[in-house]
Parts: structure tokens; C-alpha cells; sequence
């Protein structure tokens, strides 16, 4: 073949190739067997190879990855992408009907679409080529992954329309891609994913886009965001589907009562879908009416997302164990025949305490029912009675530790079983844990299973122990999996945590009550550990914040002789005691406090505490009153939603940050 032969060749075998991926990709329809597939695609593969000046970054034989990143540049999107605002039952959906009623005269008909439990993106295509795909990021700013939407199958790289179009929509796992990926993940001896969302936001947002083509990821076009001179949603999905995008299953309603009917029977048939939903979307089907309506700060007027509600399923208790706590706290845990719920696997669930067992007559061998708390923690909701075999029994807490076998007790006025030993290897093995954690003393290297063997071989036997590993420097090594180079960076964090902020060592002692927000706030009020150990309990319950309780706490540890000499052990081994400067009040968010919700870009959620806090914030966990405003991420949820309720102004994190550079309050 000379070259233009060769070029058309090249030519018709991506159109060929494109065609039977849309089919079995978006259609679900295939037309050849996967041999045949290959058969072309290794054709064109080596074509393209053998003549690299016909190459095109949009050819099928790119969708495998390639392309390694440093980081993912920051771009802005061309228009807002903003959240919905949530319903959660039929009241909600006639406020909302209600609401468009008001504002608008003449028939309103509305569309139903899946709620697709993924990753926001928006798809940016110029003269009919795929040139641009961003995740939502805070609906102003995203992050480009362009590379690793391009390794999608299901999504067109190149579509019939050659003015400038964009579309939104939402990357997911399948349920079926998930199982397979974790079953990948188990042969790998990895850790398996704990849903398809994360596993799909993980993948989508890989440096390595070969990663990201490995996962397996879909994509669901649901909105047209460009004036493509389209009237209406119907007509939208019409459009789309022309184009070659996928598309949910969408439902025309001409009554809000159609609304319910549809929104009752698909909370029955979603466990069928070969994908995860956690609701429905509900949009005004004509955009000339959207207009009129408009959008606030955060959410369109013009939609709403129904939530389905929590998620149950039934299970077998097979075996109640015990835990010991860093405190002594004896935790009951359920351990059951694994579950799918709300999209993870589970297997296990806290019982909480005895009272809590007792309430719901929880025992070994009932049938219960599992759902999860917020659907992020799992939680025994309920026994099944009738399925209760004979010989099933209460349970009852333990008299005494199953680990060091010293007594339990139950103070008064308290639900928690405790044991009493403050010599019991297993407080040790949490404490330590603990110590080390990110949110105290943030020493990364130690793994559970080492913890436990430095305990066994008698290299720790108080927290203070961590400060003399490098004594032990060539036992260390020799532990198994646990070579030069893993000593030697465990060695360097132990002693770069010396010059931790005060507050992590007052989290990392463990002391009841008193976790990650109390430990601040005791920092800016005791400038150094001696001043705090030196509180009484009317001084500590003069700060806000600071309960009689924990103030009782407090005095009781910093009393014990074992605290002080733990205490002068860290004072000796150079470890930081006093409060930071940065904590000190008095900054730009001095007097005020602030909330954060949803998934940042910027930020982790501990670094942006700190941002806050050190300007002299209050770093706060609920919306209320006092709020002086709220900082909103990727998938704000009922926060936001309080936050508008109040009134309380909303920052997006960009315009947090550049109110932190301007050094201004612009709220």
C-alpha cells in the first residue's frame, strides 16, 4: 500500500473500531467476537506504529494510558457546576412542586434521571474532538484529567458536532467492575476498595493514566452545559444518545404525584441495576422555565435530588468478640456473614455496650438487619425473631479483660465496661497506636503487627519507650519485613515529631475525654505542658468548650505519679512542650467560627482545621447560630443544607483561600 492507502486504511479502522466499542460499550449490543476486535485493533496498532506521522491522540488504540503526571493542573470551569439540594420523602417533593408553582405559570412537566453514586466531571469537545475533561472540584475550580477520561471505553473521543460543546457527567464503577477490581486487589495482596465510588474517584483522579485504563471506569452523560440550541431534557438525552454518549434511563412525569409513583418503584427495583444510585434526580424539563426560576449561590431552583433512604440488609451473627480500648473501654463487635450495603462489603459492626446489646436482645446466631449509620458506618439496626434458633442465648459482657484477665468495671452513671489494669498489654497496644497516629503525634512506620511485636519483645513498655527505638536499633532490622530502610525512616519521623505542636502530644497521652479539639483549645489557654498539669478543676471549666467531666479528667491524670514521670521521660528526650505561636489567638478568624463540608482540592480536612485554627478560629464540626460562615467542597451535604436554612454565608474553598491571602473578612 503506498502512503495514502495506508492513511485510508488507518482511517477506517478507527471508524470500525469506534463503532463496536459503541456497541458494546454504550449499546450493550456486541456485533463481532472479542477475537475479531483484536484482530483489527492489533492491525491498526501496527499501522500506526509503522507510520507515526498518521498517528492521532484520539485513536482507540490510545485508550490503553500512558501519560504520567507530576500533579493535575487546576482549571476553571466555563461555567459554575453546581450541587442540588436534597428531598428524602413525599413531603419534600411537594415543597418542592409547590415552590415551582409559585414562581411559574402554565404546565410543568418534570424528568426523572439516576442519581449516580460516582465522580462529577465536565467534557469539553471543540470542533467535534475531546479536548478537555475536569472533575468538579468546588464547582468553580477542578482538577484536568483529561488523560484519564480519554481511557474511558464508553465515552466518544471524538463526536458529530463541530461547534464547542460541553457536557456533564458522572464517572462510575460498575458493580461488577467493582467485584473484579477487588478481586484483582486480593491477588495483589493490596487492600481492597471499600465502595465503587471512592475506588472510581481514586482511579479517575491516578497520575498514572495506565492505572486509570486498568480500573475499567464508565461514565453517564446526564447535562449539556454549552447553548447547543436545545429547548428542553428530553430533547437533551436525545441529542446525547446522537452524539455517542451514554445516558441513564430518563422518565418524562407531567405531575409531581407522577414524581412519587416513580420515585416508590425505583427505590424497589435499584438493587437490580448493574450500577449504584443513591436517588433521583427530579429537573424541570423545560429550560425556558429553568431560566425563569434561576439558580442560587449553590443549587439550580429548578432541581432536587431525592435521596433513597438508608439501605438495610439481613444477616447471621456468627460470633460476638471483645475489644480493649486505649482507655480499657471493653467494646463488643459483632462479627457477621458478610453483606453488601449502601455499596461496601461488610462483615463486622461495634455493639457498643452492654446496655446496647441488651435493648435490642442482640445474641449470637439471630438474623439482624445492618444498615449503615449516615451510610458511612455500619450499624446492627434490628434481630429478626422469628429466625432466632433455640439455642441462641443473651450475651453478656465479660467480668473480666480477655486479655491481661484483671477485673471489669462499670462506674456509675456510665454505659461503658472498663478494665481497671493499667498494666494491660492490649491499653498498651491501642495507646501506643494511638501515639503514633496522624491526629497525635503523627510518627509514620509503625504497623499494628509491629506494634505488637516491639510489646512483645519488650522494646515498649510505656509511650515513652517510642523515644528510645534507636537503642534497639539492630533488633529492629531483624524483625521480619522490617528491613534497614523501614527502620531508618521510622527512626527520622520518631525524632522529627519531637518538634510536634504542643497540642498532638496532649492528644497522644490518651487522656479520657479529652480527643483533637479539646487538646487545642487547652493549648491556647495553657501556654505550656507544666501551666496545664498545674490547672485545677475551676480553672479548666472557665474555658468554653471544657466540661466539668473532662475537666475531672484532666486534674485525675495529670495526679497519677506514672503521668508526671512519663511526662519528665518526654521533657528529657527533647520533645516539644510549649504552644506554638501560631495557636496563639489573635488572627484574621480570631472570635470566629467556621465549618467545612464536603470534599476538598486544596485541603486535607486536618489541614484546613489547622489553616483555621492557627488564624485563630474555631475549627467547629456542626452548623449552627454561631457559625460565622461555612467553607463548601465536592458533595456538601446536610451542612450546606443547614447552612442555607440559617442564612450563614458560603464560601467556596477558592474564595476561602483568597480571603486567607488578602488577609481581609469579605463576608
Amino acid at each position: 500500500m503506498n502512503k495514502e492507502e495506508i492513511r485510508q486504511r488507518i482511517e477506517a479502522l478507527r471508524t470500525q473500531l469506534n463503532a463496536y466499542s459503541h456497541a458494546y460499550y454504550v449499546m450493550d449490543q456486541p456485533v463481532i467476537p472479542d477475537s475479531e476486535y483484536d484482530v483489527l485493533y492489533n492491525e491498526l496498532l501496527n499501522l500506526e506504529r509503522e507510520n507515526p506521522e498518521f498517528e492521532d491522540a484520539l485513536s482507540p488504540t490510545k485508550r490503553v494510558g500512558g501519560a504520567v503526571l507530576s500533579a493535575f493542573e487546576k482549571v476553571a470551569h466555563t461555567q459554575p457546576l453546581l450541587s442540588l439540594d436534597n428531598a428524602y420523602d413525599a413531603d419534600d417533593l411537594r415543597a418542592f412542586d409547590t415552590r415551582i408553582k409559585k414562581e411559574l405559570t402554565g404546565q410543568v412537566t418534570y424528568t426523572l434521571e439516576h442519581k449516580i453514586d460516582g465522580l462529577t466531571v465536565a467534557l469539553l469537545y471543540e470542533g467535534g474532538r475531546l479536548v478537555r475533561g475536569a472533575t468538579r472540584g468546588d464547582g468553580v475550580v477542578g482538577e484536568d484529567v483529561t488523560e484519564n477520561v480519554k481511557t474511558i471505553r464508553s465515552l466518544p473521543l471524538a463526536i458529530d458536532y463541530q461547534g464547542r460543546l460541553e457536557v456533564r457527567g458522572e464517572v462510575f464503577l460498575s458493580k461488577g467492575q467493582f467485584e473484579k477490581l477487588n478481586e484483582t486487589q486480593a491477588l495483589l495482596g493490596k487492600t481492597p476498595f471499600a465502595n465503587p465510588r471512592n475506588a472510581a474517584a481514586g482511579s479517575l483522579r491516578q497520575l498514572d493514566s495506565k492505572i486509570a485504563a486498568a480500573r475499567g471506569l464508565d461514565v453517564f452523560i446526564f447535562d449539556v452545559l454549552s447553548d447547543a440550541g436545545i429547548g428542553d431534557q428530553l430533547t437533551a438525552f436525545e441529542a446525547l444518545k446522537g452524539y455517542g454518549f451514554k445516558t441513564t434511563e430518563i422518565i418524562s412525569c407531567d405531575s409531581i404525584d407522577a414524581v412519587i409513583e416513580h420515585v416508590a418503584l425505583m427505590n424497589d427495583k435499584r438493587n437490580a441495576l448493574a450500577y449504584d444510585i443513591d436517588g433521583l434526580v427530579i429537573k424541570i424539563n423545560d429550560f425556558e422555565q429553568r431560566r425563569a426560576l434561576g439558580v442560587t449561590a449553590k443549587s439550580p431552583r429548578w432541581a432536587v435530588a431525592y435521596k433513597f433512604p438508608a439501605q438495610q440488609a439481613t444477616t447471621v451473627i456468627r460470633e460476638i468478640q471483645v475489644q480493649v480500648g486505649r482507655t480499657g473501654v471493653i467494646t463488643p463487635l459483632a462479627i457477621f456473614d458478610p453483606v453488601l450495603v449502601a455499596g461496601s462489603r461488610i462483615s463486622k459492626a461495634t455493639l457498643h455496650n452492654q446496655d446496647y446489646i441488651d435493648e435490642k436482645d442482640i445474641r449470637v446466631g439471630d438474623t439482624v438487619f445492618v444498615q449503615k449509620a449516615g451510610d458511612v458506618i455500619p450499624a446492627v439496626v434490628g434481630v429478626d425473631l422469628s429466625k432466632r434458633p433455640n439455642e441462641a442465648i443473651r450475651f453478656v459482657l465479660p467480668e473480666t479483660c480477655p486479655v491481661c484477665e484483671a477485673e471489669t468495671v462499670r462506674k456509675e452513671g456510665e454505659a461503658a465496661l472498663r478494665c481497671v489494669n493499667e498494666s494491660c498489654p492490649a491499653k498498651l497496644e491501642r495507646l501506643l497506636m494511638h501515639f503514633v497516629s496522624r491526629t497525635a503525634m503523627n510518627i509514620d512506620g509503625f504497623g499494628e503487627a509491629f506494634v505488637a511485636q516491639f510489646i512483645d519483645m519488650g522494646l515498649i513498655e510505656t509511650i515513652a519507650d517510642v523515644y528510645c527505638l534507636h537503642e534497639h536499633r539492630e533488633k529492629l532490622v531483624n524483625i521480619e519485613g522490617f528491613g534497614e530502610k523501614s527502620v531508618q525512616k521510622l527512626l527520622e519521623a520518631i525524632e522529627k515529631s519531637k518538634g510536634n505542636d504542643y497540642y498532638r502530644l496532649i492528644v497522644g497521652l490518651g487522656i479520657p475525654l479529652i480527643g483533637e479539639k479539646a487538646a487545642k483549645t487547652l493549648a491556647k489557654h495553657f501556654e505550656s505542658m507544666d501551666l496545664l498539669m498545674a490547672a485545677d478543676e475551676a480553672r479548666l471549666t472557665a474555658i468554653d468548650e471544657i466540661g466539668a467531666k473532662m475537666a475531672h479528667s484532666l486534674v485525675h491524670y495529670f495526679s497519677l505519679s506514672e503521668t508526671r514521670l512519663l511526662i519528665e521521660r518526654f521533657k528529657s528526650y527533647g520533645l516539644n512542650m510549649k504552644t506554638d505561636k501560631k495557636m496563639v489567638t489573635g488572627g484574621l478568624l480570631s472570635g470566629k467560627t467556621v465549618v467545612v463540608t464536603g470534599t476538598l482540592i486544596r485541603y486535607s480536612r486536618d489541614g484546613i482545621k489547622d489553616l483555621i485554627e492557627s488564624l485563630g478560629g474555631k475549627a467547629a464540626g456542626s452548623v449552627s447560630a454561631k457559625t460565622t460562615f461555612v467553607v463548601v467542597g465536592e458533595n456538601a451535604g446536610s451542612k450546606a443544607d443547614k447552612a442555607k436554612e440559617l442564612g450563614i454565608p458560603m464560601l467556596s474553598e477558592e474564595a476561602f483561600e483568597r480571603m486567607i491571602e488578602n488577609g481581609e473578612m469579605t463576608i
